[in-house]
């Protein structure tokens, strides 16, 4: 209880110096930067700048990029005629398989636990092609038949985790990881013949 109240006492003690010493010194650096940013506020009528960090700003990014790449389901034109080729030909890419996998390897704090993936490899095979015998009604699609295309991604990869402190350790361990994608999409039915 002694050493409690002896370091409360000992921050708040701090803790006044440095509010007389900041006030007293002439040093405008918490005032300063206050009122420019309220001017540039003022001037360009827009809320005053507000420090993000890189990590939450890259993860707003990569959320943007994976709905306007791999989100949204697409709607094909029909293909003509009685025996036309229907089959899978857009494979999930690299990119797509990686972003899928679990995302143990990022973040982390630098030199105290990091870890990465070295020497990737990756194997893609498909599962599923099938295409829905009728049409049925999808919204905001209309009348359309599902193309199932699942795919079985199977990564192969070097863990490696590291540690600088406080005992400096590398742990090496070969990876292996299922993935499972699926690339459905909606073909239009092709409407009634007009001649």
């Amino acid at each position: 209880m002694k050493n409690v109240s002896r370091m409360v006492k000992r921050s708040l003690m701090i803790a006044g110096l440095l509010l007389v010493t900041m006030n007293n010194s002439g040093c405008t650096l918490i005032d300063g930067f206050i009122g420019v940013q309220y001017a540039y506020g003022l001037f360009l009528e827009v809320t005053p700048m507000i420090p993000v960090s890189a990590y939450w700003s890259q993860k707003v990014e990569d959320r943007y990029w994976e709905e306007e790449r791999y989100g949204k389901v697409p709607i094909l034109d029909p293909v003509e005629g009685e025996h036309a080729p229907l089959f899978c030909i857009d494979p999930p890419s690299d990119d797509e398989v990686m972003r899928a996998l679990p995302e143990e390897a990022a973040g982390g704090f630098a030199f105290l636990a990091e870890v990465t993936r070295n020497n990737v490899r990756i194997t893609t095979e498909l599962i599923v092609d099938k295409l829905d015998d009728e049409c049925r009604f999808f919204p905001l699609a209309g009348p359309a038949r599902m193309h199932k295309c699942h795919y079985k991604c199977t990564v192969y990869y070097n863990k490696i985790k590291r540690s600088a402190w406080p005992i400096p350790f590398t742990h090496k361990d070969e990876t292996v990881e299922v993935v499972y994608i699926d690339h459905d999409h909606l073909i239009r039915c092709a409407g009634p013949d007009t001649n």
